[in-house]
């Protein structure tokens, strides 16, 4: 009978639903994956799937079961939505850049600079479409798809280029040009298919990945 227990134990572990996970690639970070390591070592019998891409999955059809979704706001009401944190970005340069050109304090000091937007990615982040509003097109070097490839055009020296601040204490040699501009902040989201949440692994996921997510990206006061 013991047999049998474990047997039927075993094949309900290795049918489990994997939790399946979709972010922008750059919130897969060591963080995320500390959490995540945190979290199988309390429940080893766990599985996920991870999804990383800057498009907009349908978690509403099913798609995936979570998303962490940096947006002004979530409209689409079929999703159990959490506010996670806020999201703040800025200007950085090269040290090199600096070297070359010097650094603008503010939009009065943008002529003479050229700089690297975002195309689709940049809606989620004011700071992008306030940018692109107070510079020429003509000072736009480059078009950047994605967070990763935004700060290795800005390592290079391409131009002044838009990084979330939370991600900018991770690349220390990258020298800021000025705060945040005021009114500019988005959020980070935490959304979930209602159907997923139904299921116990699920929402016991969500209670112990959301404070502790908020915990290590909580923004600090801007100086």
């Amino acid at each position: 009978m013991v047999g049998l227990v474990d047997e039927v134990d075993n094949s309900l572990r290795a049918n489990a639903h994997p939790i399946r996970i979709t972010a922008p690639r750059a919130n897969f970070s060591a963080n995320f994956s500390r959490l995540i390591s945190e979290y199988k070592d309390l429940h080893p019998d766990s599985h996920f799937e991870f999804i990383a891409t800057n498009n907009v999955v349908d978690l509403g059809a099913g798609a995936a079961d979570i998303a962490i979704r940096i947006a002004k706001k979530i409209d689409d009401d079929r999703l159990i939505c959490r506010k996670l944190n806020e999201v703040t970005a800025s200007l950085y340069a090269s040290p090199e850049y600096v070297k070359r050109h010097g650094l603008p304090t503010g939009p009065a000091e943008f002529p003479g600079h050229i700089f690297v937007v975002y195309d689709r990615y940049g809606s989620a982040l004011g700071v992008n479409e306030w940018l692109i509003d107070q510079i020429d097109r003509s000072q736009i070097e480059s078009r950047c798809s994605d967070s990763e490839a935004m700060i290795a055009a800005i390592k290079v020296g391409i131009g002044i280029g838009i990084v979330v601040t939370s991600m900018a204490s991770d690349h220390p040699e990258l020298v800021r040009c000025f705060p945040p501009p005021p009114g500019r902040s988005s959020f980070s989201w935490l959304l979930i298919n209602p159907d997923a949440y139904r299921r116990p692994e699920v929402k016991t996921f969500v209670a112990f990945f959301a404070p502790r997510y908020q915990a290590i990206f909580k923004r600090p006061a801007e100086s």
